[in-house]
Formats: structure tokens, sequence, C-alpha cells
């Protein structure tokens, strides 16, 4: 049995090493409380880009700009304290970043596991509406469960949820814990609803865990990203960081407003009895009427001959006739 917490607090909105300042002081407080497995929000680090959600893209450089002075190398300057937090308290961490590689960002998620290594880079498969003018697409090289000190962890962010080829493809890699990241602060109650419905389906057909974090905006946030009240509004509800057992009960009570811990603990025993009734991977599936694939390779901007020819000899071969 381990104890998690889905952390719900606000960025600093000017500076990455500010949020990274303030996660660390959480993870500190999530220790105390005997936390081995925390987890934070969508693109935490530095923050969210919630002006993508309120401002038309020609009216918006500057504070993509701000965005890109701040994002995070991976593993970098950012990324360290964090990497030394899961040390120092024997805890794992699934964090969301802004990552810049080369001249793209990327929403990616990273698991830290208690002995500092980063277990896992993942990058967001399809950004979602006003995110695709931020961030590039990931790949499937991140599309899978890693074993941790706390247990066999996957995760996905947002909208991916709504992708059930990308769930499936993490429950059939046999995750015991799924971490969930939305960016919290947005839409509204509906988003909220919206939220439980989703991650509550996920442990319910995953027969896993869900540790869900939402961010936080504060009122004078808000004002700082707007001063139309219209828009505050928009940026505003839409919380919900919760923890959810692998037959669709909560844990605990989740956060739907301010700022807060979401804690459980998480008894393995609960898998194997949701599993004995339905494994949606092994005695519920039907491989013989349905199957998946995925493509898992990573896809770089460039292939040299002989990647392509270990990778896929068949692929080489059709670009050579192309040339012709």
């Amino acid at each position: 049995m381990i104890r998690a917490a889905a952390i719900q607090i606000a960025p600093d909105l000017k500076s990455g090493a500010q949020t990274v300042s303030r996660m660390c002081d959480a993870i500190s407080d999530a220790a105390k409380q005997g936390v081995r497995l925390a987890v934070f929000p969508e693109t935490f680090v530095p923050y969210y880009p919630y002006f993508s959600f309120i401002e038309p893209p020609v009216a918006s450089g500057k504070a993509h700009l701000a965005l890109y002075k701040e994002a995070v190398v991976v593993p970098g300057k950012l990324t360290n304290p964090l990497t030394q937090a899961a040390i120092d308290h024997n805890m794992v961490l699934c964090i969301g970043v802004n990552e810049l590689d080369g001249g793209t960002l990327y929403n990616a998620q990273l698991i830290i596991d208690s002995d500092g290594a980063i277990k896992l880079k993942r990058r967001k498969i399809t950004p979602s509406f006003h995110e695709r003018m931020i961030w590039g697409r990931g790949d499937g090289s991140g599309l899978k469960a890693v074993d941790t000190a706390v247990g066999r962890i996957g995760a996905l962010a947002c909208w991916e949820h709504y992708n059930p080829l990308a769930r499936y493809t993490l429950m059939a890699d046999g995750e015991q814990i799924h971490c969930a990241q939305f960016p919290g602060s947005m839409v509204g109650q509906i988003f909220a609803d919206q939220i439980e419905v989703t991650i509550r389906h996920h442990a319910l057909e995953a027969g896993c865990f869900v540790v869900n974090s939402t961010g936080w905006l504060s009122e004078e946030q808000r004002a700082s990203l707007t001063a139309d009240p219209k828009m505050q509004k928009v940026l505003s509800g839409g919380c919900y960081s919760a923890i959810i057992g692998p037959d669709g009960s909560h844990l605990c009570d989740p956060i739907t407003e301010g700022e807060g811990m979401a804690i459980a603990d998480l008894d393995f025993d609960q898998i194997t009895k949701r599993k004995r009734m339905l494994d949606s991977v092994g005695h519920y599936s039907r491989p013989d009427l349905f199957s998946l694939t995925v493509n898992k390779a990573a896809q770089p901007a460039v292939y040299t001959t002989d990647e392509l020819e270990s990778v896929n000899p068949d692929k080489n071969a059709d670009l050579k006739f192309q040339s012709l």
C-alpha cells in the first residue's frame, strides 16, 4: 500500500524557477504526510499557456515568447531541483512541463523515480484546439507504462484521455497507477464534470488507480492575464484534483477550488479484485475480433540511411524508389 497525492496549487505566471520552488515546498509538505507519489498539473512548469485560450494568435506573440524564455530543457536547471526533491523525500513525482527542444515547445510529462531518475519523458500526441498554436506534436515513443518505486505508472494529459486507443495502449502495458493531468481554472463547472467522468471511467476500464491533478489560478492571477471580466470568467472553475480506485470510487474528497492536496492510500489488492471481474486487456478482451497496432518508434526530423535500414528496410527502399 502506498500513499498518493494529487496536488492542486497555483503556478508562478512569470517564473519557471518560482513555480518549481512552489512545487518543492508542496513536495516537502506532502512528505510530512507520508506521501510516496505526488502528481502535479498539466504543463505546470513554468505554467499552462492560458493566454492562448483567451487571445487570438495575432495578439499572443509576446506571451508566447515569454513562455519560450521560461520553458524547460530536460534534464536541466528547472528539473534538477525536482529530481533532488524526489531523492530527499523518497518520493515518485509526475510533473507536467513546457519542454523546449530546439525551436519547438512540447507539452511533456515526466515521471521521476524516488532515486531521482527520469523514468519517462513523453509528449502529448495531439495538442488540443488552441494549444496547436503553442506546442508541437509528440510521437508514440512515450506511450508506455514504467516501473517505479511505487508501482507501474502510465500517464496522459488532458484530452488525450478522449483517445481510447492511447488509453488502451497504457492499459495493455500493465499500468497500476494512471497519472492524469489537466490545466484547471478553465471553462467552468462543465470542465470539472467532464474530468470526473473521464478519470472514473478510465479507472473502471483499466482496473487501475487514477491520480488526477489540475491547476489553480487565483483571482489576482486571472486579472493579470486579462482585464476582460468575461474572459476572467472563462479562466474560472474546471478544477478537479482527485484520486480514484479501480472500482471507480473516490478514495478521498476531490479538490474543486483553491489550493490543496487530495491524499489517499492505494491498496493494490483492489486491482486484483477489479480485474477478477473485468480485465479489459485479458479475459474480457477479444483479440480474435479486435486488435491495436501502435507505432512506438521515435519520429526524428531526419533519419540517416543506416537508421532507416535498421528501423524499416522497406521504408528505405521506398524512399530510394521515390527519388528516381
